[in-house]
């Protein structure tokens, strides 16, 4: 197969891979503003979602590498930018006076300025990181032990993720840091580890569909 026809066959899986990622992004953001109890932790709403996204670049940096994986990433702030640009603009028009829902749609859309910059900061920085450093321990492993290579890029890019993010949005207020940084990584760290399988799914399914000399799962010994 030629490398334009590759090119062809692999552009609709890349291309639904990235609106995955971008969906499972907004929605995170659109439904953490809900503090749920996962075992007695509590967590925004939006974990599992947000977790979606770092299967996802470790599929996609495994089989198209760390520039492509980087465009999504970029292409994920954007739209989180323009995002909240369409929705701030929302919350601020005039309501028409017979709707009467104007201060609660702004405090479940609106967010806090701290939150936001928090956000969009840990966003940033964690994603980044994750595709740099799985890309690093792709080179490093030769391409084996997948299972390790997502679960240490995931646990050491969602460390940096909740760490920014709750400091940057509730430090100086009356939250418990730590614990909220704790519960939310025990949380995300476990979703880690049970999605290493469906990785190991997606990339085999995807190199099928490629028709890849070597479809399968990658070597793990």
């Amino acid at each position: 197969m030629n490398s334009s026809a590759m090119d062809n066959r692999a552009l609709p899986l890349y291309l639904l891979l990235s609106m995955v990622f971008v969906a499972a992004l907004l929605t995170a953001n659109m439904i953490s503003g809900k503090i749920i109890s996962l075992a007695g932790l509590f967590v925004p709403a939006g974990v599992l979602a947000y977790s979606i996204t770092f299967a996802v670049t470790d599929v996609i940096c495994e089989v198209w590498g760390n520039q492509r994986t980087q465009w999504v990433v970029r292409a994920g702030f954007l739209v989180q930018v323009l995002v909240l640009l369409l929705v701030q603009a929302a919350i601020y028009m005039p309501a028409a006076p017979f709707w009467p829902a104007q201060e609660a749609y702004a405090a479940i859309l609106g967010g806090t300025g701290r939150i936001i910059v928090g956000s969009l900061t840990a966003y940033a920085v964690s994603q980044t990181l994750d595709v740099y450093l799985y890309g690093w321990l792709k080179q490093r492993f030769n391409s084996r032990h997948l299972w390790l290579r997502n679960n240490v890029a995931t646990f050491v890019s969602q460390l940096v993720d909740t760490s920014l993010f709750i400091t940057i949005a509730f430090y100086g207020g009356e939250m418990p840091l730590l614990a909220l940084i704790g519960g939310q990584l025990a949380v995300k760290w476990s979703i880690a580890l049970m999605d290493t399988p469906v990785v190991y799914l997606l990339v085999y399914l995807v190199r099928q569909k490629l028709g890849d000399a070597k479809a399968g799962a990658p070597a793990s010994a």
